[in-house]
């Protein structure tokens, strides 16, 4: 009775662990599965998993507003001028009487992805077409924050997709791209974001994103490498499986 118990108790371990196994080859648990995806990497039934449950769903609640602006810039301009006075500056010498607003303002600005929803970019950008070659904008420029030290990130995004019957208006591409990089970020983490909202906006057969950038926490500071570059990637769907598509890829975004 009580091995019959143990092995209806491992069935149901080995269950649970293969809803957690890789989908197109990268770890996500039950909670992070990407709505369109089988495991196998082809487009499926978007509507099998609820966009609630993914990470970083594109169509993710905007955090801040322009209300919310107008509200914070005098606290932040405050934490600003708290900072001038604590690396051993006057902020009432001329050059520095009006550096707290100004900081505010353009911090406001480098971090206005958290106003903006993906959602709202690409509704009236996704057109039937039937085309099922590969699709690649490279070289979109990117501009970011270190959420590490507060210091710029900057470099390029080289995105690809493999059409499934939708494809995107390419102005779009370079949108995504600045809707996360205008936020406090990892390389890691921004890389991953533009390729699953591509993935779940279009369900394509695969996507492909590579990103190069300067780190000025690493030229600045620390190691101070001035020619330092970091690289990372994210593969899904067939960018991912098969490596001719993989290779045509990177070949074309390095002509």
């Amino acid at each position: 009775m009580e091995r019959s118990k143990q092995k209806q108790m491992n069935q149901s371990e080995n269950e649970t662990a293969g809803k957690d196994t890789a989908v197109n080859g990268l770890h996500f648990d039950s909670r992070l599965k990407m709505p369109g995806w089988s495991a196998s990497g082809a487009a499926g039934d978007p509507s099998s998993l609820p966009s609630s449950s993914v990470m970083e769903s594109w169509r993710e609640e905007r955090t801040r507003s322009v209300e919310d602006n107008e509200m914070s810039l005098p606290s932040i301009a405050a934490a600003y001028t708290t900072i001038l006075r604590g690396l051993g500056e006057d902020p009432q010498r001329q050059g520095l009487l009006k550096t707290p607003w100004r900081a505010a303002t353009a911090m406001q600005f480098f971090t206005k992805g958290y106003q903006e929803k993906i959602i709202d970019v690409l509704n009236d950008a996704i057109f039937d077409e039937d085309h099922d070659e590969m699709v690649i904008v490279k070289d979109i420029d990117m501009f970011s924050m270190c959420e590490h030290h507060l210091v710029p990130i900057f470099g390029r995004v080289h995105i690809g997709y493999l059409p499934n019957k939708r494809v995107l208006g390419l102005s779009k591409l370079a949108r995504i791209v600045e809707i996360y990089s205008r936020r406090l970020q990892v390389q890691e983490r921004l890389t991953k974001q533009i390729a699953v909202a591509i993935t779940e906006a279009l369900q394509p057969a695969g996507v492909g994103v590579v990103v190069e950038a300067t780190h000025m926490c690493m030229v600045m500071r620390g190691v101070q490498k001035m020619n330092s570059k970091t690289v990372t990637s994210t593969m899904l769907g067939v960018f991912r499986e098969d490596p001719k598509t993989r290779d045509e890829f990177l070949t074309l975004i390095r002509s």
